[in-house]
């Protein structure tokens, strides 16, 4: 079951791909945090990858931490191993910070099940916004911006009009 609208969103603490470590406590005070399930191998987060990283930059102007997390198990999609990570974001000079959740137990505290997975969590720390980042894999075929929309209310001080929206993407690769 996922983390619901309005709850806490859970703490973390991982490894990420810039030889630190990153958490949801590094967003402390910041007027808003997107905590997105990523990896490297799924199609649907290569369709949405210069989408989210352009929202990570414009947002971050504004005071908005994202953290991005890989949380499959490499032995099921090697693709996603920790060393691919810190290739891809190199790369790709992500504007977010990308996480490995290699126990996968921030996942499971968050409920995510796919790839992309995005909640947005508000000043609070509390889940304000869960789903998709918007309504298309196709850039041109986008008609809602749910992750914007969310970010623009909750930096605003209300609660997003679509607090929920289904996330579409790959299944997380368990650990078995």
């Amino acid at each position: 079951m996922s983390v619901a609208v309005g709850d806490p969103a859970p703490g973390f603490s991982l490894p990420d791909t810039d030889g630190g470590e990153v958490g949801l406590d590094e967003g402390a005070g910041a007027p808003a945090r997107i905590v997105a399930f990523w990896c490297n191998h799924c199609p649907y987060v290569q369709a949405w990858e210069a989408r989210f990283d352009a929202i990570a930059r414009e947002y971050s102007d504004r005071g908005v931490v994202t953290v991005a997390i890989c949380s499959n198990d490499a032995r099921v999609q090697p693709a996603d191993a920790f060393e691919r990570m810190v290739e891809r974001a190199a790369e790709r000079r992500y504007a977010f910070a990308y996480a490995h959740d290699a126990t996968q137990e921030v996942a499971r505290a968050y409920g995510a099940e796919r790839t992309p997975e995005v909640f947005v969590v508000d000043a609070a720390g509390r889940v304000a916004y869960h789903g998709a980042i918007d309504d298309s894999t196709d850039p041109d075929a986008v008609t809602a911006h749910h992750l914007r929309d969310a970010l623009d209310a909750v930096l605003a001080g209300r609660s997003p009009a679509v607090p929920s929206t289904p996330p579409v993407g790959c299944t997380i690769k368990w650990s078995r």
